[in-house]
């Protein structure tokens, strides 16, 4: 008898409808999958014995073959287990095959017969066009996000059979998990002194600019870094739908549903090239990058990275995608993320300070040169921080506060919306004459960048963009004059010539 059952596998981010075909027939007992399973779902035909067997099931001593559906899509995981067995209950007669009609399975089989969830819920589901989903318990808000029926659930093989062969009623939904209170964003209040650099992270907020903050440790590159986030608005329904998408596939936690608030992802510097673009499985697991979408990547001690993992960057910082292309398969994952990267001055941290370096000038020189001249040239802002002083960190009154600086930078983006250019990094350069207006006291400022070979015509470009940003936070939406792009060109400083006055 054949039984045909719907379900999904996962690719990168995006879920792919699968038919799980089961056929059972007269021969020598056996069990075979085909239809380019990977291992974990290869091993599925010893997940489902045992759970049937544990479950109080019949199993059926034939030959049992199964075909997973387009046979030249890779599946992979475990997530075609409960499939699989509802396929095989259905051949065997043991649960009528009328009553799967417009129901998809997704689920990982214990030995014990529970089901278990497995990572991409969310795109799973959102595969499975016009069935009703039957998913893992504690799952069925995530499915729910992009379900077009209603969501069912069930705990084990044993509670599934009962509704489906005897017409008991479908489960309630599992509680929902206990994620406690919200977690608070750090307030940019925190922050002492820095008035430069809260210009810099207020003006990354606004405008969309990636930012690069150098300086000694202990100056706060971090703590400013981790405020960023707090600054950025709401993601919108579509770009956080989007980014849930992404998370699912890799198997983050979703206590919230829908991910509203911009991601902070900060990797380590030892992450690989895989583990910032993704790919390295056979499902192309998302990288950091992807998972950063709508938020920012926070690259700590950047300098420490591998430069071909700081590369590999430079692609999806344009166009905001990843593309991962292997021999079987080829994915594209959503990259739309500010980059924040924070370094110190040379591997010792102690350059600009008298008698406490122990780097040489060629050390400092080569530890700059980790981070190459094409990425380096995305940073629109890049700043020097200083550790603050005594009385910066001692005295009573603080900044501004997050909420208070959220204001002026709903304002600024708000006026590059109208203009419909979308954010201000983002303007085309043959429209900036439009967008970015330049007084005649900025331009005599800009020629003499220019004519100093300190400017180059991409960074002509990304100064008057950081010029437009800090003009609209100022509520100035006309011409910008000299002093919006001399602070631009202030912050905007070249590590190389950093790292020649200090020696």
């Amino acid at each position: 008898m054949l039984a045909i059952v719907p379900s999904a596998t996962l690719l990168g981010a995006e879920g792919r409808p699968v038919s799980v075909e089961v056929h059972v027939a007269n021969g020598l007992p056996a069990f075979s999958v085909v239809g380019l399973p990977d291992e974990a779902c290869r091993e599925a035909r010893d997940r489902v014995r045992a759970a049937l067997l544990s479950s109080g099931l019949p199993w059926p001593m034939t030959r049992i073959t199964v075909n997973l559906a387009p046979s030249g899509v890779r599946k992979s995981g475990a997530g075609l287990d409960l499939a699989i067995a509802v396929g095989v209950l259905v051949a065997a007669d043991a649960v009528p095959a009328d009553a799967v009609h417009g129901l998809a399975f997704l689920g990982e089989l214990g030995l014990d017969g529970s089901v278990r969830r497995v990572p991409g819920v969310v795109p799973l589901v959102a595969a499975l066009d016009g069935s009703t989903p039957v998913v893992p318990p504690g799952c069925e808000a995530e499915a729910a996000l992009v379900a077009r029926l209603e969501v069912r659930s069930a705990r084990n093989l044993s509670e599934l059979v009962e509704v489906l062969a005897r017409g008991a009623p479908w489960p309630p939904p599992a509680p929902a998990p206990d994620v406690g209170a919200e977690a608070t964003l750090p307030d940019l209040a925190d922050v002492r002194g820095q008035v430069m650099a809260r210009l810099a992270i207020e003006a990354a907020a606004a405008g969309g600019h990636h930012l690069l903050l150098l300086g000694p440790p202990g100056a706060g590159k971090t703590m400013l870094a981790q405020r960023l986030p707090g600054l950025l608005p709401a993601l919108g329904r579509d770009l956080a739908l989007e980014t849930t998408m992404i998370h699912s596939a890799a198997g983050l936690p979703l206590p919230d549903g829908l991910v509203r608030r911009p991601p902070l992802r900060a990797p380590h510097h030892t992450a690989s090239l895989v583990a910032m673009v993704g790919g390295g499985t056979a499902s192309m697991r998302p990288g950091e990058v992807s998972l950063a979408n709508g938020g920012v990547l926070f690259l700590d001690e950047v300098g420490e990275f591998q430069p071909a993992v700081l590369d590999g960057l430079r692609q999806p910082l344009e166009e905001g995608v990843v593309r991962v292309t292997r021999a079987r398969a080829s994915v594209q994952f959503a990259a739309r993320f500010q980059l924040v990267a924070a370094m110190n001055p040379c591997p010792c941290g102690a350059s600009g300070q008298p008698g406490a370096c122990r780097c040489g000038e060629a050390t400092r020189f080569r530890y700059l040169r980790r981070v190459s001249g094409p990425l380096l040239d995305r940073f629109d802002l890049r700043l020097e921080v200083a550790r603050p002083g005594v009385e910066e960190l001692l005295g009573v009154p603080t900044g501004e506060s997050t909420a208070e600086v959220m204001v002026r930078v709903r304002i600024a983006r708000d006026a590059a919306a109208a203009r419909g250019h979308g954010l201000s990094s983002a303007i085309p350069g043959p429209l900036l004459d439009d967008v970015a207006p330049l007084t005649k006291a900025a331009r005599l400022v800009l020629r003499r960048e220019l004519e100093a070979d300190r400017l180059s015509g991409r960074g002509l470009h990304r100064v008057r963009r950081v010029a437009r940003t800090l003009a609209d936070l100022r509520g100035c939406h006309g011409e910008i004059d000299e002093e919006w792009v001399s602070t631009a060109l202030n912050l905007r400083i070249d590590p190389l010539e950093h790292a020649r006055r200090a020696a």
